[in-house]
């Protein structure tokens, strides 16, 4: 099995692990029981109880849907502001792409997770702040890939001919450019996704992102930090699916690199 299956295989999973905690949850995540503190992972508790006797199981299927949501929440926001601005630069050009590339170094110099505590510090900690701050970050790459393969794209025959029939620019934009960066916004989908479960898991950890009792996966690693030697499922559940969920999408990510490289081969 190549890892481009592996890939797959990853993502579904994680997929369908997000769908299952939508659904079911084999007990209440926020529930608390300290007679069952630390039970290690058994048939009622797949795997195991927390400090507050909390399912682990639960808590991972319910973090899930709030990890994932909030990653391709904040990619989705970034992508489409990259995208619309790397559109502009590389069609226009001119004074309008170096201001908007200038613009795009300086947000660079800042990832996610200082704009997501700079966010923290004016305003209260929690989703919203892990969001915005995301989705800030991830302008910048969106921008450039949009803008990179415009410049190429729009000296094609096609796009000249449609500026011939007499296609305004905003036509030739959506109509005949956009539809072709599809293989290339798709890569750094992916790739960005990886990024952004692991800033929300960090920023979580840091204290600044999902806030308690609402489960998170670096929320969980956190609160099982002090424990880690008396209860070591409490740290290796939730690092397992982060793991997990980030090689996933970086794996797809680079399969669909090579596939886009293997195209322009003639392979």
């Amino acid at each position: 099995m190549n890892s481009r299956s592996w890939g797959r295989i990853l993502v579904g999973f994680m997929l369908a692990f997000t769908i299952l905690g939508w659904v079911y949850t084999p007990h209440d995540p926020n529930q608390i029981s300290i007679a069952k503190r630390f039970q290690p992972p058994s048939g009622e508790h797949p795997l195991g109880t927390d400090h507050f006797g909390r399912d682990v199981l639960s808590r991972i299927l319910w973090g899930a849907r709030i990890s994932l949501a909030v990653g391709v929440a904040a990619v989705c926001l970034g992508a489409a502001a990259g995208v619309a601005l790397g559109l502009a630069a590389g069609f226009f050009g001119g004074w309008w792409d170096e201001l908007l590339m200038r613009l795009s170094t300086s947000l660079q110099a800042l990832p996610s997770i200082l704009l997501a505590l700079l966010f923290a510090a004016i305003w209260s900690p929690g989703v919203p702040v892990v969001v915005w701050g995301i989705a800030l970050g991830n302008i910048p790459s969106f921008l450039r890939v949009t803008r990179n393969q415009v410049l190429s794209i729009k000296q094609r025959p096609y796009v000249e001919a449609a500026r011939a029939l007499g296609a305004g620019d905003l036509r030739i934009m959506l109509r005949h450019i956009l539809p072709n960066l599809r293989g290339a916004l798709l890569v750094q989908l992916s790739v960005s996704l990886a990024g952004a479960i692991l800033a929300e898991a960090s920023l979580s950890y840091l204290g600044v992102g999902i806030q308690p009792p609402d489960p998170s996966w670096g929320r969980m690693l956190r609160e099982a930090q002090p424990y880690g030697s008396l209860a070591p499922w409490l740290v290796l559940a939730p690092g397992l699916f982060i793991a997990l969920a980030v090689i996933g999408f970086n794996l797809l990510g680079d399969n669909w690199i090579l596939g886009r490289e293997r195209v322009a081969k003639g392979e």
